[in-house]
């Protein structure tokens, strides 16, 4: 059978509209992980309103600028004890090589924090930028843990819990979404494991 010219409108139609329907979908469905992430971050939020919730989630932000790694420093030499040396090396070399790509994906995907978004949401303390994706803390202590668990297998429980520990003090603070810490661990695992792994090889 011919199409007539109104058959040949409508499937030209219909087959204009897919498109349309599949970007609508993937919206929704955007729309609705963006709004459970928001929902986390208010739940490990509320974690923290006690006091010591609050000051926990503090401190523990505040040891991810710097301070954890001068007491992760003497525990790995000692624990270690000359290949310690090797290990620090790396972990400072992982660090290193994350904070080149850092500033880079941070500036690409410019997500606002949570508190910036919700003004229901407190931040409990001051941040180091104004972008929140992804988390630099959970990314940088993902990737100096890397080597130490690769070379002293013992550490891992240990490692875990303080990258945990990390994720829910940067959610809690209302500074990062869940999305931003598993980004972080992420993006510090990909690329510190792999060269740790080819490196302690050797030494």
């Amino acid at each position: 059978m011919a199409f007539t010219s109104d058959r040949l409108a409508k499937l030209t139609r219909d087959a204009s509209s897919e498109p349309q329907a599949d970007g609508a979908l993937a919206a929704t469905w955007g729309e609705r992980l963006y709004e459970a992430d928001l929902a986390a971050v208010h739940l490990f939020s509320r974690s923290a309103q006690s006091t010591i919730g609050r000051f926990s989630a503090i401190a523990i932000s505040k040891l991810g600028n710097g301070w954890i790694y001068l007491i992760l420093l003497p525990i790995v030499l000692v624990g270690l004890g000359w290949q310690g040396l090797h290990v620090a090396a790396l972990a400072g070399v992982n660090a290193a090589l994350l904070h080149v790509l850092y500033p880079i994906i941070k500036r690409r995907f410019c997500r606002k924090r949570p508190f910036h978004v919700d003004a229901r949401l407190p931040s409990l303390l001051k941040t180091l930028d104004d972008h929140s994706f992804p988390s630099g803390h959970a990314m940088t202590l993902t990737g100096v843990l890397a080597p130490i668990v690769i070379a002293w297998p013992a550490t891992t429980l240990s490692a875990a819990l303080l990258i945990l520990s990390m994720a829910w003090s940067r959610i809690a603070t209302a500074h990062h979404y869940p999305s931003d810490v598993l980004a972080g661990v992420a993006l510090g695992g990909a690329l510190s494991y792999p060269l740790a792994s080819g490196v302690l090889a050797y030494w």
